[in-house]
């Protein structure tokens, strides 16, 4: 599945994207808001299971691109949370622009491709999304989206008495994306 955008490109990563997806996880102002930056070989990982959820799914994290031109800026879409979250099961959407494409709408552009997808030919019921506190760009880009905040909750993935454990949950569900398109 490739989304296309009045200004961006969604599709699957490829193995060519592999040093930009790479640098983009390494950036530490791009992750600032994870546990830590990720190393090639963690980055290469990842970039296997979204391409098996792909497989699996025939949904995933794409690779964004501004149409027309060379080199992945972000990754944006959806995802099957782990089991071990506590409000699986559930599809989440997320983000993560390069920190040179901040503040010029992509994610939001992108993250509506993505909710266009996801209500519309993957027929989800609900997606949600989830952060820490502090990040308050991530929280506003939910609202503008019409996700609404649902508590809190303490991500499984980390260490009790990590700073970046406490998180919070925003969802939205079809029938609201519908009428807030209406």
């Amino acid at each position: 599945m490739i989304l296309q955008g009045p200004r961006l490109l969604l599709r699957p990563l490829e193995d060519d994207d592999a040093a930009d997806f790479a640098a983009l996880n390494a950036d530490p102002v791009v992750m600032r808001d994870f546990a830590k930056p990720l190393g090639a070989p963690e980055s290469d990982a990842f970039r296997a299971r979204l391409a098996a959820h792909f497989e699996q799914h025939g949904f995933g994290f794409w690779g964004v691109f501004r149409r027309g031109e060379p080199g992945l800026i972000g990754l944006v879409g959806l995802l099957n949370v782990a089991p071990t979250m506590p409000f699986a099961p559930a599809v989440e959407i997320g983000w993560r622009i390069a920190a040179a494409h901040h503040r010029r709408g992509y994610a939001e552009e992108a993250a509506r491709l993505a909710l266009a997808a996801g209500f519309g030919p993957l027929r989800l019921q609900e997606i949600v999304a989830f952060t820490i506190p502090a990040n308050a760009p991530s929280r506003a880009l939910m609202n503008k989206l019409g996700m609404v905040a649902d508590g809190g909750f303490e991500h499984p993935n980390l260490p009790e008495g990590h700073p970046m454990r406490p998180h919070l949950l925003y969802r939205i569900a079809r029938g609201a994306w519908i009428r807030d398109r209406l």
